[in-house]
């Protein structure tokens, strides 16, 4: 049923429904392994294709436009999966939802190793992204109920690096893998690795029903569109989302093309910038608890961290016009870190703006303005490359993390609320 604003603000503020063991013993932490551990093995998943961008493009006769179009293909399977991914761990819990998700996306995986045409890829990109999405509504609903609110931030910033840390080991596992046993195996291993660690999470894991019956069971869709939070985040991650998506998805491309290595030298340099990266996601989780502790008020926290790494990803907009490629790869990596660091906190204003039970779909939300977003820019990325150059997309992905942090702060008014 849908619930008042008043009710929404009542389960906000109550503790989440678990049991005190739950929020200070080691278990926490373990589930916590297990959500980085598998959103690693994600972004390698969803790496495999940009790091072996310009042998598939070669193999499978794709322009820059062609491939913009299998990157927008995932971005539309994420979109299309989103909302269904956050309404099915809102019903049948974060246990079973991500499971099912991790098997689906890994099936899709392990189909792309199969694919002999830019169409096979596309579809089974498009398969992969409906239930990769399932990552982050899981994920996110999981920490809100394992951990308290002074915590959830570096818990996000945890889980959240582990979209880093993928990134960091696929450019040398994924060429490894294609360099030693064909490039087929770099889309079957990781498929595998997904399929390996569902056991261990359903062994693991156990949803905690709440212990005390509230009105406040279910938020409907409508309600969720009528409140200003729910417009502001999705904004944010609509102007967010792709900028991390292009760093992981055009770098290697970028690297071959533009800066003229060759794929063993992607594979020996290429994670450079997402190491720097790795420290971002636990940085921005780390600097919001600790200002919280410090008497900050949620509202203050936001605004200071997310807008002080939003600036800092204009380090993008001289990474085309530096002509020596390390200096290149510390102002990406830099972008990335800052980029990362936002996305913690962006992830967080979810949990601070809406109760336990709109968690997922509040996510499953803002997942369907990023994915949307990420459909465009990888066309229009794919078409400035061909037919201008990569400056412009430099310039563009180092301004929208500002834009889309103003956005959440002028249009989510109920933020001022938590002053």
């Amino acid at each position: 049923m849908s619930v008042t604003s008043a009710a929404i603000q009542h389960s906000r503020d109550e503790s989440p429904p678990t049991v005190a063991a739950d929020r200070t013993g080691r278990a926490r932490w373990i589930v916590l392994l297990m959500l980085l551990t598998i959103t690693i093995i994600n972004f390698i998943d969803r790496q495999t294709v940009s790091v072996l961008a310009p042998v598939l493009r070669q193999l499978l006769h794709l322009s820059n436009e062609q491939y913009g179009r299998i990157v927008s293909a995932f971005q539309l399977g994420m979109t299309a999966g989103e909302f269904p991914m956050g309404w099915l761990m809102d019903r049948w819990g974060v246990r079973v939802g991500l499971a099912g998700a991790v098997l689906w996306w890994s099936a899709a995986t392990g189909t792309q190793s199969m694919t002999r045409s830019g169409l096979q890829l596309g579809l089974t990109r498009f398969w992969m992204g409906t239930g990769e999405c399932g990552n982050y509504s899981g994920g996110m609903k999981a920490i809100f109920r394992l951990f308290a609110p002074g915590e959830r931030t570096l818990a996000i910033g945890i889980f959240n690096s582990g979209s880093m840390v993928g990134a960091t080991i696929a450019p040398p596992l994924v060429i490894f893998l294609a360099q030693r046993y064909g490039f087929r195996t770099a889309f079957l291993v990781p498929a595998l690795l997904g399929i390996f660690w569902t056991p261990f999470w359903l062994y693991l894991y156990r949803d905690v029903a709440s212990k005390r019956p509230t009105l406040t069971v279910t938020t409907s869709l409508r309600t969720l569109l009528t409140r200003s939070s729910a417009w502001g985040v999705m904004l944010c991650r609509f102007f967010i989302g792709p900028v991390m998506q292009f760093y992981w998805y055009w770098i290697p491309s970028y690297l071959y093309s533009v800066r003229h290595l060759s794929l063993a030298q992607i594979g020996l340099l290429g994670w450079v910038p997402f190491l720097l990266g790795d420290t971002g996601g636990i940085a921005g989780g780390w600097v919001a608890g600790w200002l919280q502790k410090r008497g900050l008020s949620i509202y203050s926290v936001r605004r200071i961290t997310m807008y002080s790494s939003a600036t800092l990803c204009l380090a993008s907009l001289g990474v085309p016009y530096l002509t020596n490629t390390a200096a290149a790869f510390f102002a990406i990596g830099i972008a990335v870190m800052a980029d990362n660091f936002l996305s913690a906190n962006m992830f967080g204003a979810v949990t601070d703006l809406f109760p336990d039970h709109a968690v997922g779909r509040a996510t499953g939300l803002t997942g369907v303005a990023g994915g949307l977003s990420g459909l465009l820019f990888p066309l229009l990325t794919g078409h400035l490359v061909d037919h201008v150059s990569y400056a412009p997309v430099f310039v563009m992905v180092g301004f929208m993390p500002l834009i889309g942090t103003a956005l959440l702060f002028l249009i989510g008014r109920e933020y001022r609320s938590l002053q």
